[in-house]
């Protein structure tokens, strides 16, 4: 079938990159570094790795964060743009989706692209859950409750995770799992294939007690992890429950930042396609099994593009807990196992820092994108706390079936 092109100008992704993901924890990678640098050696390595972009063509940079305080606040696509270097002429802004931050700042600069009133942007998202542990500072209206609008268990994400398995009982403890298993093997795998280093972004890692160090790698993986180790964990959110450290995203820093513009601005500039926007959705279920957001909008957004399931060639999709990407899963008729599901591990191992990850997705997604050109589509998607789920739908430029890269 052949999609339904969003009106506007053609928006391509042309690189992508992360810090290492640390353990947010007091002796974790990147327990002394400012959240804000994290941004800012972002966006110094993709102005480094893409020469031929001037400066002053970003016209935008926009950047996420779920907790907007402390070294996340003061207006962060504004202020990590001006200690990036880029001119003062740059405008910037921040971004809150929580978990959907940065996938919110590439489709939201994405649309300013497709419109044309910019041609050229920056976007990403961070957040150092050492610094600014979730769901710090909130003061929740007492509404919520009172009016019953939500239950008291939608923001605690653990107990939504938990509600998952209460509403679906073949999700099972041992399918998550073994869902959780997988993911350690396969990252573990693809840091061996150097499908993940090549991504990252060395970061500077000041210590009071040992001095300076340089972060080069993620922190929270777990090679090895079998079975038998994770039915031994204990269930934090509910006595004899399911959800386990083990089969979870572990809390973490890290930040992430992308290089977007429209593609014949690309071509010009001498950038690299590395994958063009077919479409978009966000979507907004019961906040207290928000773990289902990312089938909705993953439905609203197939609807759009006049797309299937079946012609989805690879997903990213995020792992903040092992059920809620198995309910994504069975209800598309995808297999626990399938190899088109991400291919490189997910959060389980690498980490979820929360407003980041979005744009994480996207770049190990362009990345297989070249290592399969026989893929034409790939879609990276998510939950989001508070009953809300994001999916986005990427065609390959270097499509086998597309001649010279045209849709």
């Amino acid at each position: 079938m052949v999609h339904t092109p969003a009106p506007g100008r053609s928006v391509v992704f042309a690189d992508g990159v992360r810090t290492p993901f640390g353990k947010a924890r007091p002796d974790g990678l990147h327990a002394h570094t400012r959240a804000d640098d994290l941004v800012v050696a972002c966006l110094r390595e993709l102005l480094r790795r893409n020469p031929s972009l001037p400066p002053e063509r970003v016209e935008e940079v926009a950047i996420a964060a779920a907790t907007q305080t402390g070294d996340q606040g003061l207006v962060l696509g504004r202020s990590s743009a001006l200690l990036a270097g880029l001119p003062v002429t740059t405008p910037g802004y921040a971004i809150d989706r929580w978990c959907a931050g940065a996938m919110t700042a590439v489709t939201t600069t994405a649309a300013s692209i497709a419109v044309g009133a910019i041609d050229v942007a920056l976007a990403g998202g961070v957040e150092h859950m050492g610094h600014h542990p979730l769901g710090q500072g909130l003061d929740p209206n007492p509404r919520f409750l009172l009016e019953r609008i939500v239950s008291p268990d939608a923001l605690d994400m653990g107990r939504t995770a938990e509600a998952l398995h209460d509403r679906f009982p073949h999700l099972t403890k041992e399918r998550a799992d073994a869902f959780a298993v997988a993911s350690q093997e396969k990252f573990a795998k693809a840091v061996a294939n150097g499908q993940i280093e090549a991504d990252l972004v060395p970061v500077a890692s000041p210590d009071p007690d040992r001095g300076w160090g340089l972060a080069t790698a993620d922190e929270l993986a777990r090679p090895g992890t079998t079975m038998q180790a994770l039915a031994t964990l204990r269930t934090p959110f509910r006595p004899y429950g399911r959800v386990t450290a083990g089969n979870a995203s572990p809390l973490t820093d890290g930040a992430t930042a992308c290089l977007l513009a429209d593609e014949g601005t690309a071509v010009d500039l001498g950038l690299t396609p590395r994958m063009r926007l077919v479409g978009f959705a966000f979507a907004g279920v019961e906040p207290e099994v928000m773990g289902l957001g990312p089938v909705p909008s993953t439905e609203k957004v197939l609807a759009r593009t006049g797309l299937t399931i079946d012609e989805i060639g690879l997903f990213e999709l995020n792992e903040a807990f092992a059920v809620q990407v198995l309910s994504f899963l069975d209800h598309f008729g995808i297999a626990d196992d399938d190899p088109r599901v991400n291919p490189y591990g997910g959060a389980i191992a690498i980490g979820h820092p929360l407003a980041s990850s979005g744009v994480r997705l996207m770049t190990q997604l362009a990345r297989q994108f070249a290592e399969h050109p026989e893929v034409r589509y790939g879609l990276t998607a998510m939950c989001v706390g508070l009953g809300q789920g994001g999916s986005v739908v990427w065609e390959n430029p270097s499509w086998a079936g597309s001649g010279e890269g045209a849709s």
